[in-house]
């Protein structure tokens, strides 16, 4: 079964900095299609692993839009999103005498679609790029509302900048090579919305699990339509994450402790997320904002979605330590992203006597 060759689109809407999300099948041969200018030259950034898969085919899709197309494969993997694979953008930008109208094409997951965007906002104080994403983590996240950033040993994403893309565009064949432990870590994202925005997308991921699961297109499609729209609505309203953007982090405290803590690479970033919600639950829990049947019901699908719902024991203090370093965090008091009803969240601090309960409760 496929969905409608036309794509489907979802508006980010920022005045001047307003772009389309398109979302179908078949869009990366569709270049005639995009809503883009042609230009002089254009530079292809991907990684070992999708590079063989798709950049070619993106690049010959690219040749009349663009005078000259090359390619750049990045090392795969998030323990490569840092100084020194920016500073190789650079210098294949650099190499290739890029100007302010070269457009470059972030072409894989979230690691390849924040540093490149990283890349874009520095290079000549700021050149267009275009987010492909070719997981279904950063087709419903990542790729979405201008975040950049790279890694610090210290901390995730701590050194980046807000840089709007000029076109995100989500092919939905890329998620047929996508290993299942990566489109389980993309559902974490997907659940996500439910519990912080809408439940009843919450009671549709449910029932459509077992779809998800087996890569029906269109149960795709609209997992990553909904996903699109609800993180739009958001951005729309709060694109610097001054208020409620910050209810889009829900798990991501706890989960970007854990992967510092275990190292970037080793729990993908959508585990840790997953297991950071089922921790920032049972925090809404302890604070007596849920009761226990809405934790369970979500431990429940996280876990059925292949992710982990127990954390790595780092120690409490370890924990806290790294949460510290939380760019929510304000004058050392760690704030969490947690749920005030089924279908709303806020931000707010909890004592780390709470907080050391939920670790030790959810760790192994």
């Amino acid at each position: 079964m496929s969905v409608s060759s036309r794509p489907q689109q979802v508006d980010i809407d920022l005045g001047e900095r307003s772009y389309p999300i398109l979302i179908g099948q078949g869009l990366l041969g569709q270049s005639g299609a995009w809503p883009l200018s042609k230009g002089h030259s254009a530079l292809i950034v991907t990684n070992t692993t999708v590079g063989p898969l798709y950049a070619e085919g993106l690049r010959v899709a690219l040749q009349d839009r663009y005078d000259r197309v090359s390619t750049l494969a990045l090392p795969d993997g998030e323990e490569h999103k840092n100084w020194e694979t920016l500073q190789s953008i650079f210098d294949a930008l650099l190499e290739r005498g890029s100007d302010r109208g070269t457009v470059l094409y972030a072409l894989g997951g979230g690691v390849v679609g924040d540093i490149t965007g990283f890349a874009a906002a520095c290079y000549m104080r700021g050149v267009p790029f275009v987010q492909v994403p070719t997981t279904l983590l950063a087709q419903v996240d990542s790729s979405v509302g201008g975040k950049t950033a790279i890694n610090h040993p210290l901390g995730k994403n701590m050194i980046g900048a807000f840089y709007q893309p000029r076109l995100v565009l989500c092919d939905l064949d890329t998620l047929r090579t996508l290993p299942d432990r990566e489109l389980s870590a993309g559902l974490a994202e997907v659940i996500k919305y439910g519990p912080i925005y809408d439940m009843a997308f919450l009671d549709w991921i449910e029932a459509s699990l077992p779809a998800l699961l087996a890569r029906d297109p269109r149960a795709l499609a609209h997992a990553v339509r909904r996903s699109c729209e609800i993180k739009a609505a958001v951005v729309g309203q709060d694109e610097r994450e001054s208020g409620l953007r910050a209810i889009l982090n829900f798990g991501h405290t706890f989960g970007h402790a854990i992967e510092a803590g275990m190292g970037y690479g080793e729990w993908l970033h959508g585990e840790a997320v997953g297991c950071g919600m089922v921790m920032a639950l049972h925090l809404s829990r302890e604070l007596g904002l849920v009761d226990a049947a809405l934790v369970d019901r979500c431990t429940g699908l996280i876990a059925r979605a292949g992710l982990p719902t127990t954390g790595p024991r780092l120690g409490v203090e370890r924990y806290l330590e790294l949460m510290r370093m939380d760019k929510k965090s304000q004058a050392g008091e760690i704030r969490f992203v947690v749920i005030r009803r089924p279908g709303e969240a806020e931000v707010r601090p909890a004592p780390d006597e709470m907080v050391g309960r939920v670790i030790e409760s959810c760790c192994a």
